[in-house]
């Protein structure tokens, strides 16, 4: 009887509300294991599903080391399926009503290990493009800048020799970020060497320039950072924030004050900074369990 009507509603999903194939492949999935738990827990009819049992079903999927994102959408699955069946007044409420949202995971952030960064950053060649991609990747490292704000970096926005940059991050605010000496170097022969010949005869005061005079954009940046990716060999999913990332978690690795490293990544509330403490606990717990002789 329920797989005659999980049939009707995967119809109703195509013929009514229209959707595709690959959604209706997932609805399907989601329903014929809801419609396998029910028989192997002997519930024969649609009208005696409680939401104690739905909460059950949901547990069990936990039990089976679904994720709480796999958990959220056959919870929706499940709604969406009853409110139809009471639609159709085959049942008279819906028990999926009463069911509270599974907390949302927080997934880590991919980071690279120091290593990992030097053999990046190391990547570019001695082109005038090479240079200025190099400064780029360093300035991303050393900064824990957004893409959009080192796209949007202007000469103006520099003093290297106070050792600060002006960013304008969200919302237009703007906060000062420290730079080391070491970058300073590096964008400074930028500067008075690279950026002029990439410059051509164009008038702009936008920092990091392409081959055409321009400045980037966030697919030409992410397309440069990939080559060298490639280039390094690093199998880890990188995009530019990856380096916003790193260079968060290198500094709380090395002890840094989290409101600092919060001022510095212009984040608003602290609970964003603190996903970076997070994934240092987590590298000490590996390193634990790889290394302590009581395993």
């Amino acid at each position: 009887m329920l797989n005659r009507h999980i049939d009707e509603y995967l119809t109703y999903l195509k013929i009514e509300r229209g959707l595709s194939d690959a959604s209706i492949s997932s609805y399907k999935l989601d329903l014929k294991q809801y419609s396998q738990y029910l028989k192997d827990e002997n519930v024969t009819g649609v009208e005696d599903i409680t939401t104690e049992i739905l909460v059950a079903f949901l547990q069990f999927l936990s039990e089976n080391n679904k994720s709480s994102k796999t958990i959220r959408r056959v919870q929706s699955t499940l709604r969406n399926f009853h409110q139809f069946l009471q639609f159709e007044r085959i049942i008279d409420t819906n028990p999926a009503l009463r069911l509270s949202t599974p907390k949302e995971e927080r997934e880590l952030p991919v980071v690279l290990s120091i290593e990992e960064m030097e053999t990046l950053l190391q990547a570019p060649d001695k082109t005038p493009q090479g240079i200025r991609d190099n400064a780029i990747m360093e300035l991303l490292y050393a900064s824990g800048l957004r893409v959009s704000e080192l796209i949007n970096l202007k000469l103006s926005d520099l003093n290297l020799d106070m050792g600060f940059i002006h960013v304008y991050g969200k919302g237009d605010k703007e906060r000062i970020v420290p730079t080391t000496e070491y970058v300073a170097e590096k964008l400074n022969d930028y500067i008075k060497n690279q950026r002029l010949m990439l410059l051509k005869h164009e008038n702009t005061d936008i920092l990091f320039l392409t081959n055409r005079g321009k400045g980037f954009t966030r697919q030409g940046l992410w397309k440069t950072i990939k080559k060298y990716v490639l280039i390094s060999g690093i199998s880890k999913n990188i995009t530019p924030h990856t380096f916003r990332h790193s260079f968060a978690t290198h500094l709380i690795e090395n002890g840094a004050d989290l409101r600092a490293v919060q001022e510095m990544l212009g984040h608003s509330d602290i609970s964003t900074t603190q996903v970076y403490t997070q994934i240092s606990a987590t590298k000490i717990r590996e390193m634990y369990k790889q290394f302590h002789p009581r395993k």
